[in-house]
Parts: structure tokens; C-alpha cells; sequence
């Protein structure tokens, strides 16, 4: 038993190591946000549809079902367009650590969408995570488009998991998720047809490596991830998960680090003003959990 326990605990780090590598890829990727957002959600899109056919899993639900997850594909196409745009205007780090702020917004998002009370300690945690962000802009303003993105992302991240905790008591995560890649993949067919230069020759003409981290990232860090993440939470309390995956940016900025020494080298008030973000979240998390358990006690 505790052999099958570690396991699945090294299964969870492995998936937290898979969701910090997502920004060393979005680095690696030479094609910029938008187009490689679309590639990442296509490829997905068709992975998870073949796991569908083998699993032989239904997907038949109501139209209003699929407008909501329409919806929050919409939701998280934008996160991840706003997330690889910070790191094109910046670099890994920042985009991390932006992308930390993540649990404030949505301590703000979950109260007015399940009409609950803001807690106090959330409005003095979301201060504190303000400050963090003011130090890391005060000592890197050169990559303040970077950070304004980050935190898009953040805010968009937050409204989506907000959005799917709901969505699950309903249906399966698979179920889900391949709504909201399809749909995902047809908002920004759309915004590529518009807005964009269309799906010329030159949209699709993108370098053999390219292709390959696309795969990658659809593969590997999109479908799988999604699929064992579900898995691990059945195996793991709900708390564990989340607290690990606060270690995210920790891993991606270490790995940042160690791949792109150069460009990942910040400045000292950056580390503190980072330090200060993730702390706070982990405090969050303990502090969230505790109140969980003293309802569930009384």
C-alpha cells in the first residue's frame, strides 16, 4: 500500500514537472502565440477523439450543455494565448510568476459565480500577492507587456477552473475537455479568418522542430495531462493536488534556468517579489483546507 501511495504521489509531481515544462516549450516554439494556441488545441482535439472511440466514451449531451462549454474553451484558449504571449514578450519567469497570481483572481471569480462570501484572509492575501507583483514590475519594467499578459492569463486561468469545478459534477472530464478544445479551435479559426492572415501556405510552412514541441504540447502536456490529472485526484485529496501544483512556476522557472541561463537571469527584487507570490498561494491553500475540515468536523 504505501508503495501504490508513492506512486501516485510521484505521478502528481510528474504531472506538475509536465505543467512547468508547457512554458519551457512555449520558449522553445518559434511561431508566435495565436498560431501556436490553434496547433496545440487541433492536435489535442484529435488525440483526445481517438481516446474517446477506444475508451468508447459518449458524448451526447444538450445544446445547452455545449454552449457553456463552448464558453469556457473560449475561456481557456484565451488563457493559453495570453500565457505564450508573455513569455514572447518576456521570458519564462515572469510569465510564471504572473501566471502564480492565479489563485487571488479566482478567490474573487468563485464568490460571485457559487454566491458565496469573500473570506478576509483572501482580501489580505490578494493585498500581499499586489505587492509581490509591484516589486517584480519596480525591478522589471522593461518587460511590462510580459507581465500585463501574465496576468490575463492568470485572471482567464482562474475564471476556467472556477467554470470546469462546476462543470464536473455534470460530466466527465474527457467529456469536457473535448468541447472546449473543439470549440477553442473554432474561435480562433475565426479570429485567424478575420483578424489574421488566413490559413495560407506560410500559416502551416512552420521548421520540423516546431512541429514536433507542438505535438509535444498537445500530446503529452495538454491530453495526457488532462486525462491523469482527473486519475490522480481520484487517488489524492483534492488539497494535496492543489498545493503541488502551486509548485509549477517553482519548476519551470527552475528549469528556465538551467536551459536559458542568459535570458531567464533576473534581478534579485524579482526573486523576492516571486517568492512572495508563491508563499502567499501555498498559505492560501493551508488556510482554505483548514476551514474545509472544520465545516466537515462541526
Amino acid at each position: 500500500m504505501p508503495n501504490v501511495k508513492l506512486k501516485n504521489y510521484f505521478h502528481l509531481h510528474l504531472l506538475v514537472f509536465i505543467a512547468g515544462f508547457t512554458a519551457i516549450l512555449g520558449e522553445l516554439i518559434v511561431i508566435k502565440a495565436i498560431p501556436l494556441v490553434w496547433f496545440r488545441m487541433v492536435i489535442a482535439s484529435i488525440l483526445m477523439f481517438i481516446y474517446i472511440k477506444i475508451a468508447k466514451v459518449k458524448l451526447k449531451i444538450t445544446p445547452k450543455s455545449i454552449i457553456k462549454l463552448s464558453f469556457a474553451g473560449i475561456i481557456i484558449a484565451l488563457h493559453w494565448i495570453t500565457f505564450f504571449g508573455a513569455i514572447d514578450e518576456s521570458n519564462v519567469s515572469i510569465a510564471l510568476a504572473m501566471f502564480s497570481t492565479g489563485a487571488f483572481f479566482a478567490s474573487f471569480i468563485e464568490p460571485l459565480i457559487y454566491k458565496r462570501k469573500i473570506i478576509w484572509y483572501e482580501i489580505l492575501f490578494g493585498v500581499i500577492v499586489i505587492i509581490g507583483v509591484f516589486i517584480i514590475t519596480q525591478s522589471e519594467i522593461k518587460y511590462i507587456k510580459g507581465i500585463v499578459l501574465g496576468i490575463s492569463s492568470a485572471f482567464f486561468s482562474s475564471l476556467f477552473a472556477v467554470l470546469n469545478g462546476h462543470f464536473l459534477k455534470q460530466h466527465t472530464a474527457t467529456v469536457i475537455s473535448f468541447y472546449e478544445f473543439l470549440s477553442g479551435v473554432i474561435f480562433i479559426s475565426i479570429f485567424i479568418l478575420c483578424f489574421g492572415e488566413g490559413f495560407s501556405f506560410q500559416f502551416f510552412n512552420i521548421v520540423k522542430l516546431d512541429y514536433i514541441y507542438l505535438f509535444i504540447l498537445a500530446s503529452v502536456c495538454t491530453a495526457y495531462a488532462f486525462i491523469a490529472s482527473v486519475y490522480v485526484m481520484k487517488l489524492i485529496s483534492p488539497y494535496t493536488v492543489v498545493l503541488t501544483y502551486n509548485l509549477e512556476p517553482v519548476y519551470g522557472v527552475i528549469m528556465a534556468l538551467i536551459l536559458f541561463p542568459e535570458k531567464e537571469k533576473m534581478s534579485t527584487s524579482f526573486y523576492y517579489g516571486a517568492l512572495i507570490i508563491v508563499i502567499t498561494v501555498v498559505l492560501n491553500g493551508i488556510l482554505k483546507n483548514t476551514r474545509t475540515l472544520k465545516r466537515k468536523d462541526s
